[in-house]
């Protein structure tokens, strides 16, 4: 039997929105979203829910007595979120699937990165501001599964990478798009080594779609990814053909680069690559290619840019 009630955590922008947006074209589903209301979707036969989800009285006060299919969750970057929400949302919550990240991952030789590789143990200081985002994670994980084990619900936890796409709030491809149309050279690293792996916003929904009501992938960790793997290089040849325009480079050394504190988005001196086979093998997805994902998120980007100009 399909799920009907689904509670979306987060679900107004990017990653969530995108899952919003599939959900209603697909029909048969009851949606609700629950967030702060910030921005808001005004999307038909959704129901937009507003609240807090740190606050475990606001959960209970604005989420409606109801049984749950499937709640999934975008934003739960601390253990604490995670056991506000499993506390606070009243009514049965049959499958709870948590997007986590391939964050909680701890550098290691041996690659690409299944979900069997060693997660972090300790901040990252080298983060900054983030030095404790892949570890929170971490910990959200585990106390989820624990929690979900208490209350027996269904758990599913995603680990994507690298996500771009439609409305994409990170500084990632638009850094790019950005240089491009002003027709200002890229800075990049001069050692192109560094691989990394993407995925379609697209197709995180539509893999989150096939997880509900999947028993197949019930109380299983799966990292998020595509099957390709990317250097800075391989990825501006790529943006030169959706362009259509020549992309002036400059080589500069990871050292430099972080000196100057050039806002490069993805890895410049170390391999982010995982492995995405354990979920293909769970769910049979075929992933779209960078070239086409990349290419229609270039074509967003520039009707955004237009409607601007209009403006």
């Amino acid at each position: 039997m399909m799920p009907e009630n689904i509670l979306i955590i987060g679900g107004s922008y990017f990653a969530g929105r995108s899952l919003v947006e599939h959900l209603v074209n697909e029909k048969g589903f009851n949606v609700f979203t629950f967030n702060r209301g910030n921005i808001p979707l005004n999307i038909q036969n959704v129901t937009e829910l507003h609240g807090d989800r740190t606050d475990v009285d606001s959960i209970k006060k604005n989420i409606p007595l109801m049984d749950w299919d499937v709640l999934i969750d975008f934003c739960g970057y601390t253990p604490d979120d995670i056991k506000k929400v499993i506390h606070g949302v009243k009514g049965k919550i049959k499958q709870y699937i948590f997007i986590s990240s391939t964050s909680v991952y701890d550098t290691s030789s041996i690659l690409p990165l299944d979900e069997k590789a060693a997660t972090l143990r300790l901040p990252q200081p080298e983060l900054g501001e983030y030095a404790e985002y892949g570890l929170n994670k971490i910990k959200a994980e585990n106390l989820f599964e624990k929690e979900c084990g208490k209350k027996s619900i269904s758990w599913t936890i995603l680990r994507p990478s690298i996500i771009y796409g439609r409305f994409n709030y990170a500084p990632r491809e638009a850094y790019f798009f950005d240089l491009i149309e002003k027709d200002e050279p890229v800075i990049i690293p001069e050692n192109d080594l560094a691989l990394f792996t993407f995925i379609y916003v697209e197709d995180l929904a539509k893999i989150i779609i096939k997880c509900m009501g999947n028993k197949g992938v019930h109380n299983r960790v799966f990292n998020t990814v595509s099957h390709e793997y990317f250097s800075y290089k391989k990825y501006l040849e790529i943006l030169e053909k959706i362009t259509k325009k020549t992309i002036k480079t400059i080589q500069m050394s990871a050292a430099k680069i972080v000196q100057e504190r050039i806002p490069l988005p993805f890895p410049i001196d170390q391999h982010q690559i995982y492995s995405g086979q354990k979920l293909y093998k769970a769910l049979g997805f075929e992933f779209t290619p960078l070239s086409y994902g990349l290419k229609k998120t270039y074509e967003f980007h520039q009707f955004l840019n237009q409607r601007k100009r209009d403006h």
